[in-house]
């Protein structure tokens, strides 16, 4: 073949060759982006009880020496129960020692805060639906102040809810509706997220069960959501979503997994997430796996 041929062919293929990269790159799943500048990895793991401690944690700082605290479907209280309160999903404490549960029912139009005061004293603090607003309630997170409390809903939303925290912000009371203050506006869509906790006052790390892997391009993603800013009062806030890696998935057994509830250590820096096992070994080898930034 002639030079000038050759060189014609050469250019013909490198286009070609470009175009094709670019059409890979269109149609790809979104990649976990930021996983390089943001890297969690696995230091350890402890059996998670399936009664007991298969629903979230949380680190409680105040006061000192005390032990994490665990839900599951064996941590309910009966009374609570047979008020319709039938789950309980991932806990947090605020800084100052009050520790809150999330409840949801199967039915009506409201769900449940639990709060344990630094005394020890218990008490109920309930939200009536917003329009739109779904009825589950997996997990709530505490702001770093104290004074906001995020919660967010099941299944693939744009949004995270944002509270005045029971309990604690001055604004609350057993006997009043707690209203919702303020929306996070995500970016992105998340699916099925089980957990949030508080990194520092502008991001939060959370626990997706999504089984699909279509919006991050992985199953059971570690989520990071950075914040335009820290939640208060009733001023939205907007958050970018990242997706750094997928959670630890292992057993003895083959099956669908379930990511749970997740927790920030601030002290230690390690973040804890539950993730239960398919099958039988949802009794023998559910893990509550530990991670550290590095």
């Amino acid at each position: 073949m002639p030079l000038r041929a050759r060189q014609r062919c050469h250019a013909a293929l490198t286009g070609l060759a470009a175009l094709a990269l670019a059409a890979v790159l269109a149609t790809a799943p979104p990649a976990a982006a930021g996983a390089a500048a943001d890297t969690w990895t696995e230091v350890g793991s402890d059996r998670a009880d399936p009664l007991t401690e298969s629903q979230g944690l949380a680190s409680v700082e105040v006061p000192a020496g005390s032990p994490n605290r665990y839900t599951g479907i064996g941590t309910i209280p009966l009374g609570v129960a047979g008020r319709g309160w039938n789950h309980v999903g991932d806990p947090d404490t605020s800084y100052d020692g009050h520790y809150i549960e999330p409840y949801q029912r199967d039915d009506g139009n409201a769900k449940m805060f639990r709060v344990q005061a630094p005394d020890g004293r218990w008490s109920e603090y309930v939200h009536t639906l917003s329009a739109g607003e779904a009825l589950n309630n997996s997990w709530v997170a505490v702001s770093p102040d104290g004074q906001w409390m995020l919660s967010g809903e099941w299944g693939t939303m744009n949004r995270l809810l944002v509270f005045p925290t029971p309990g604690v912000n001055p604004a609350t009371s057993p006997s009043a509706n707690l209203p919702q203050a303020a929306t996070v506006r995500l970016d992105r869509a998340v699916r099925d997220v089980q957990g949030c906790d508080f990194l520092d006052a502008t991001t939060l790390l959370c626990s997706s069960d999504d089984p699909a892997g279509t919006l991050f391009g992985i199953t059971k993603p570690l989520l990071r959501i950075d914040l335009s800013a820290a939640p208060g009062g009733t001023a939205d806030v907007t958050g970018r979503v990242t997706a750094l890696r997928q959670l630890p998935l292992r057993s003895a057994c083959s099956g669908a997994f379930e990511a749970e509830g997740i927790d920030y250590d601030r002290r230690t820096g390690t973040l804890r997430v539950i993730v239960v096992s398919p099958g039988f070994c949802v009794l023998t080898d559910s893990k509550t796996y530990r991670l550290t930034r590095g």
